[in-house]
């Protein structure tokens, strides 16, 4: 997905900020990234360290975990299959509207990073 559809929707300069998902660590995944983004890319193994991860600007971080981990267990969980089936159907429910608002919260934070000059900020 990040190799045929999302690298070529990127401007030319872009610095990359990677997640520290064990399977995004994968010395193939570095690898491709140092092809793709020499010294501009974020995360673990990366030579950049500069600017740090940001979960206030990463929408899984700050809306997806919070919105699936509320759904899944706005009931009790049986079994590892009922997890495995609620998070599914949690998943599936996201509807185009939510995604929409989502855009525009990260859009936001975006003008909240660019008006304070990327200083330290705290968004709740």
């Amino acid at each position: 997905m990040l190799q045929l559809y999302a690298i070529p929707q990127f401007p030319e300069g872009v610095i990359f900020q990677q997640d520290g998902a064990p399977p995004h660590y994968d010395n193939i995944v570095r690898e491709f990234l140092d092809t793709t983004f020499p010294q501009r890319w974020i995360g673990r193994g990366a030579v950049m360290a500069w600017p740090p991860p940001s979960p206030d600007i990463t929408p899984l971080n700050f809306y997806l975990w919070g919105y699936a981990k509320q759904h899944v267990y706005s009931e009790s969980i049986n079994d590892i299959n009922h997890l495995k089936q609620r998070t599914s159907d949690v998943i599936h429910s996201v509807t185009p509207g939510v995604l929409t608002r989502v855009w525009e919260e990260l859009d936001y934070r975006l003008d909240v990073c660019r008006a304070t000059n990327e200083a330290h900020i705290e968004l709740r």
